[in-house]
């Protein structure tokens, strides 16, 4: 497949691009002006930038880099791209259903069995109880608890973490729920030894949509305080931005990399990152899968608070 990148150098005199549904669309300016319309993501130069605006200090550079992951994955870039754009004009509900559809579609494609193939065997390494809760009065704490695993999210935890979630849910007398993790990392995002095991992707996306933290989260999120630390990696961060408040110790760092695996976020990503920093700046993380700090993310606005070290 061709790759579908397309890089335009903006001035104040260029156009907005005519649409194109096969092409990932990359706008690059000296400076940040009032934000053109049509560019799926948007680089300029600089420590900092107004959204959706991405600052980098060499957006020319960052491009090329850019295009290069997109012409590796060009259809899992594409699909990333498309799902953002539908978004716009959707419930966040019905973003969760179009990213399951396209990711179960990207399961099924060749990029992805080609990771599969070159990845190295791992070990299952369960946990009894992977998500602890323990409630006081009002408040509900619920721990991710592998963190042997770095908390990786595997099936028993997201069932887990649906079961505790649907008792905040459903229980007008819990007012706040704590999202935690133990060990070194809030959460490094799915757990790589299931990748792969299941060979129904029709059913996987029944299964992702029936058994959604996600669409839990949209529910109780105004009650809903996320406490990032470490590693936060895929889904560590995807199910943590739709909470109503979320805050990161210093040593947090925020990635995407399911574009190198030839798929795009499936946790909920596309849904809750665009509601806090825009599709652009969502479309950046994801096709670039470049590492966010701590810091950037306050000022991006997905996360609300830097504290101390826990």
């Amino acid at each position: 497949m061709e790759s579908p990148f397309r890089v335009i150098d903006i001035t104040p005199s260029t156009p907005p691009p005519s649409p194109a549904h096969d092409e990932v669309v990359v706008g690059v300016a000296a400076r940040p002006g009032q934000a053109p319309v049509g560019f799926d993501l948007l680089l300029t130069a600089g420590s900092d930038a107004p959204r959706p605006w991405v600052a980098c200090a060499d957006p020319h550079l960052t491009a090329r880099r850019i295009d290069e992951a997109v012409s590796r994955h060009p259809t899992a870039s594409l699909a990333l791209v498309q799902v953002l754009r539908m978004g716009h004009a959707l419930l966040p509900p019905d973003r969760l259903l179009v990213e399951s559809l396209a990711y179960s579609a990207l399961q099924g494609g060749a990029d992805f069995r080609a990771w599969l193939a070159a990845a190295p065997p791992r070990t299952p390494r369960p946990a009894k109880e992977p998500v602890r809760l323990h409630r006081h009065g009002d408040r509900l704490s619920v721990v991710l608890d592998r963190p042997w695993a770095r908390n990786a999210f595997d099936a028993a935890t997201r069932d887990a973490l649906c079961e505790a979630l649907e008792v905040a849910a459903a229980d007008p007398s819990i007012t706040r729920v704590d999202l935690r993790g133990t060990g070194p990392a809030f959460c490094s995002g799915g757990d790589l030894t299931e990748f792969g095991t299941s060979r129904d992707t029709a059913q996987a996306h029944r299964v992702r949509v029936s058994r959604s933290p996600a669409a839990l989260l949209l529910r109780c999120a105004d009650k809903v305080s996320a406490h990032l630390h470490g590693a936060c990696v895929g889904a560590g961060i995807e199910l943590a931005a739709f909470a109503g408040r979320v805050t990161a110790t210093a040593d947090t760092v925020i990635r995407l990399p399911e574009i190198g695996m030839g798929l795009i976020p499936g946790a909920g990503g596309t849904a809750s990152l665009p509601a806090r920093v825009g599709r652009e700046r969502t479309a950046y993380l994801a096709l670039s899968g470049a590492p966010l700090a701590a810091t950037d993310a306050l000022r991006w606005g997905l996360v609300d608070e830097v504290t101390e070290a826990r």
